[in-house]
């Protein structure tokens, strides 16, 4: 079959490699579309060589079931659906509790085996999963349910951590409307009745926004806090939401997130929040607020995740790549040149 792999720094390229065998408890999967992240971008721009095979790319899977393995139940070949992004051991206390993308068998690091990252993943015409990672989809296109398992399910659990803060007639700021961005926006609109501000630094990324539901949108610059704090009795957002996870969007998020409100870390670009403890006042980290990294979703935010999609609640806004495209999908995402989520297609 053929294979989009990381072969090394900057470095992807189409291979042909097996089909992969399953083993009792696994399906082989036909993949329908895969998307791209930007986890496989920092994957991919990673500095070190850090392992000598080649690695299939892939962690926004949707597919159908080829095969099943001899100890599965309950699963038809054919079935339509999505990948759960975290292959975990299912039986921990974490597990248990419903927090399986905290599950104790990845220590501290806190980061579950997951397809394309550490292990094969469905940048390919087929891939195997773990029977419990499938998640029936109906009859959603594959190209709209592969952002699912990651942009859609991110933005979820981020969003579902913050719900204290989310009242009816509050505020939340969504920063960087990409492919998880835009997503937030809708899931705001869906499941809460705050007022939803974008920023971003892009006019047709706030365009997007709008598209998706937001309520107002501002250009991001020198006085983005300035008018948040205006278009807030000068309070500061509810919950804000960052995206991007820079020093600039990082110093934003403090500065304008109201007491006991809500700041939430999604995007990985290395920021240091200024949260000091200090007195409150001025710019400073305000009374009662909460901050919190927030990782992938659970199962159960996967499956609320497609409930919304199959009512028409979410839409994702997409680029379709061939997976011979890959390569062009990759530079194109790095580049800031894609309009929601890039998404190949076997």
């Amino acid at each position: 079959m053929r294979a989009l792999q990381w072969t090394g720094p900057e470095k992807v390229q189409i291979n042909d490699i097996p089909v992969p065998d399953i083993g009792p408890t696994d399906l082989l999967v036909k993949v329908g579309a895969a998307g791209v992240c930007h986890s496989d971008l920092t994957l991919v721009n990673f500095p070190i060589q850090l392992r000598e095979d080649p690695l299939t790319l892939g962690h926004e899977i949707a597919g159908s079931i080829e095969a099943i393995g001899s100890d599965v139940n309950g699963r038809e070949i054919g079935e339509r659906g999505v990948v759960y992004l975290f292959w975990t051991c299912g039986v921990c206390r974490e597990c248990v509790s419903g927090n399986e993308n905290v599950c104790l068998a990845a220590g501290r690091v806190a980061m579950p085996p997951c397809p394309g990252l550490t292990i094969e993943g469905g940048m390919s015409e087929y891939v195997r999963i773990p029977a419990s990672a499938f998640v029936p989809i109906g009859d959603l296109d594959f190209i709209q349910a592969a952002p699912v398992a990651d942009a859609a399910l991110t933005a979820y659990h981020a969003i579902r951590g913050a719900r204290e803060a989310l009242r009816p007639g509050g505020t939340a700021v969504a920063i960087g409307i990409g492919g998880l961005g835009h997503v937030a926006v809708q899931i705001l609109n869906a499941i809460s009745g705050v007022r939803v501000i974008a920023v971003d630094h892009v006019p047709e990324k706030l365009a997007l926004a709008a598209d998706c539901g937001a309520d107002l949108g501002i250009l991001s610059g020198d006085d983005t806090a300035e008018q948040i704090l205006y278009l807030t009795g000068g309070r500061g957002a509810d919950a804000v939401f960052d995206f991007v996870g820079a020093d600039a969007t990082a110093k934003l998020a403090c500065e304008t997130v109201a007491p006991n409100g809500a700041y939430r870390m999604v995007g990985i670009g290395g920021g240091a929040p200024e949260i000091t403890a200090g007195p409150a006042g001025g710019p400073g980290w305000p009374w009662g607020a909460t901050v919190r990294k927030s990782l992938g979703g659970t199962r159960a935010d996967l499956h609320a995740c497609v409930a919304l999609a199959q009512a028409g609640k979410l839409h994702m806004e997409v680029e379709r790549f061939d997976l011979a495209e890959g390569p062009e999908a990759f530079r194109r995402l790095d580049a800031g040149q894609i309009r929601g989520r890039a998404v190949l297609v076997p």
